[in-house]
Formats: C-alpha cells, structure tokens, sequence
C-alpha cells in the first residue's frame, strides 16, 4: 500500500549530505586513539566519552561504527580496533544471568558483524550462544519477549511480563541464527514477537508505547506505558525511531507487506510531529511548557529507517519521498549536531537525549553515532548491513 508523506518543510541539498559520508569516517578514524580498547557509554560536557562496564547495552555501537568503516574502506585500522574489543564479548557470555534483550544490539554489532566481514568462526559461535540466551526469553503463550531482568528497579512483578519497543531491533540476532544454523525456531519466535509488538505496542494513530505489560504468570496483555518517555500516553521519540527501523528490518527478514505497511505508517506519524529544523524532540507528546529538548539519536535512527524503508519499495515515486525525508533528517543532524570537524568531540553528535527524566538530556550518545553512519551509508547506496 502506497503511504504518502506530508512534503518537505525546507529545500534540500542531497548532494551535501551524501558528500558527508567521507568526513564521518575520518572524524572515527581519528578518535580510535582516544577510545582505544574501552567501548563508549554516554558523552561528557567536553565531548569526551564515558565508558561501559562489562553489561552495558551500549557497548556495542562504537564497535558496530568500526566495522562499517572497515566495510566501507578495508582499512586495517578499523578492523583490529573492532578486534579488539572480542574478549569484552566473550567475557559477557560468561555470567548470563545479567543478559537481557538487548543481546541484539551488543551481538549483531560485534560478533555478527565480524563474523560477516571476516569470515571468523569464533564470532560466529558466540553469536549463535547470543542468540541461544535471547530465544529463553520468548514466552510462547504471550508471543513475546521479555524486555529486562528480575534484579530491574521496576521488580519483578512488572519486568518478567514487560517487552519494551527496542527489542524490534534486538530481534535482527534471532533473524540472522536462523539463517546460519538452519533452525526456523530463532526466525518464528522473532516473526511472532513483532507480531505482539505490532498488536500492542503500536496505537491506532500509529504513535507508540515504550513499553507493553503482559501477566507474568497468565500472559494476559495488560497495558502499555513508558520508562523513558514523558508520559504512558504520549510517544517517546527514541521509540517511534526503533520501531521504524525495527518493523522494516522485519519486513526484509519475512517478506510480510504488513511490517512494511506498518513501519510506513510510524514513520508518516513521525514526519509529522518533526520540526521544520528536522532535529527531532525528545518526545512527539511533549507539552509546550516542558524544555524542548532535542534528541539527535532519535533523528539518525529515524533518518536509518526512512531510507531502509525507500529502499524496501519498488514504486520509485514513493520511495523518493521516504528517502528525502531520511535525507532531509541527516541535514538537520549535520546542521544543529555533527560534531565531525571538531578535533577534540570523540563522537559524532551532540545533543542527545539519552533519559530526560534523570537528567541525560543534551549528550554524545553512540547509538545515535552509529545509526548516524548507517544511514549516511544508505544515503549512499549500501544496502548490506549486520541487522
């Protein structure tokens, strides 16, 4: 079904944002000195990094950025600084009671990554028992995933029922099992998964929930509400982005038009609510009277989804508007946020949101620095990635 998107609120210059590319990829070769084997958590006021413990969600996206640079260039120095990081990863498995959904991120990024570009069985396996972990936590009678651990300050009364909206990127490592190990099992419960996310996650008006409820014993579904959002009922934008990206990669894995329809109509909601600087805020719900944050994480990821979703679709005409619209994203970003020709800004991006709520409103962030490059990448015609 074709969607229409609402057109451009100011001109777009495609070629300078496709030009970009180069200057990113610079902007990370210079800052694997300053990294070196540590993995980045959350930006500092001076525009240095922050860094993981062993268990951190995050701690997979500066590795993900170095792998797409070796991809793109076959520079040796992203690879071995990628490498670098294996032991962190290998470590992780080790203790699986601190494992949760996020097992995606921090396995598609890393170990699937280098196990695609360089043919590396010991990434292969551990990202097979990556994916072993992940599948435990579908709930056969709910249809879902269980988002976050018994030991969550939620309690476990609330978190062995709750799925949260990132696990629709998180499902890409189940995606990817089944392909390498012949086992329809990880795709079916990743396919029934979106399915229970599509159901209850995503409102009639196509704005999402965070977070959805389910009875931990029963499976009934309860009800929808946020974590890091302004309010139950409105639509956190890190969110909206997830979901965008996540229900399009789907599309890709299963061929159902339904997740593709589904991610065209996300993204529609989101256009709308963005502003004409096309730098979204922290939540499409937020009052007037409440501090207008600016997420750019939430605007690279949508700007990533968008122009997967154009090239999801045959109709050159309709994919040109998703494409302009991830284009015009990426401008936004380059104009208000990209930090690349600063010599001492160790990420891409200022002005993330990572938890407003908790005071993490205007930082380097490195998931938006990598969904940045992703979808600069995009922009530039590549379409092979570790989703």
């Amino acid at each position: 079904m074709s969607i229409t998107l609402p057109p451009l609120p100011d001109t777009l210059n495609a070629r300078r944002v496709v030009d970009h590319l180069p200057t990113v990829i610079e902007s990370i070769r210079r800052n694997i000195a300053n990294i070196g084997d540590r993995n980045p958590r959350i930006g500092r006021a001076d525009n240095s990094w922050d860094y993981c413990d062993q268990y951190d969600w995050v701690s997979s996206f500066w590795t993900g950025e170095l792998w797409l640079s070796y991809q793109i260039t076959g520079e040796s120095i992203f690879k071995n600084s990628a490498n670098l990081r294996k032991r962190y990863f290998a470590n992780m498995l080790l203790d699986p009671f601190w494992l949760d959904h996020d097992l995606g991120f921090q396995y598609s990024l890393s170990c699937v990554a280098g196990h695609k570009l360089t043919g590396d069985e010991e990434y292969k396996m551990m990202a097979i028992r990556a994916a072993d972990h992940l599948i435990h936590r579908f709930r056969k009678i709910g249809g879902y995933i269980v988002a976050w651990n018994d030991t969550h300050p939620l309690g476990p009364e609330i978190t062995q029922g709750k799925s949260i909206i990132d696990s629709l990127q998180n499902t890409a490592l189940l995606f990817w099992a089944s392909k390498v190990t012949g086992s329809p099992v990880y795709a079916e419960a990743a396919t029934r998964h979106c399915r229970t996310m599509a159901k209850h996650i995503v409102r009639d008006d196509y704005s999402t929930y965070h977070s959805f409820n389910f009875h931990p014993v029963t499976q009934e579904p309860i009800k929808g509400e946020t974590f890091q959002g302004y309010a139950d009922d409105s639509c956190w934008a890190r969110g909206q982005s997830w979901a965008i990206h996540g229900f399009a990669q789907t599309y890709l894995y299963t061929g159902d038009e339904t997740f593709l329809e589904t991610a065209k109509r996300l993204a529609k909601y989101a256009v709308e609510q963005i502003t004409p600087d096309g730098v979204p805020v922290w939540d499409y719900s937020l009052p007037e009277h409440e501090t207008q944050y600016k997420d750019s994480s939430a605007g690279a990821i949508t700007a990533a989804g968008l122009l997967l979703i154009s090239q999801c679709i045959d109709d050159v005409t309709e994919a040109r508007q998703y494409r302009d619209w991830g284009l015009f994203l990426l401008q936004g970003l380059m104009k208000q946020c990209d930090l690349t020709l600063d010599p001492t800004a160790h990420g891409l991006l200022a002005n993330g949101a990572s938890f407003v709520k908790v005071g993490l409103c205007d930082n380097m962030l490195p998931y938006g620095d990598y969904y940045y490059l992703e979808a600069l990448m995009r922009a530039n015609g590549y379409t092979e990635f570790f989703w």
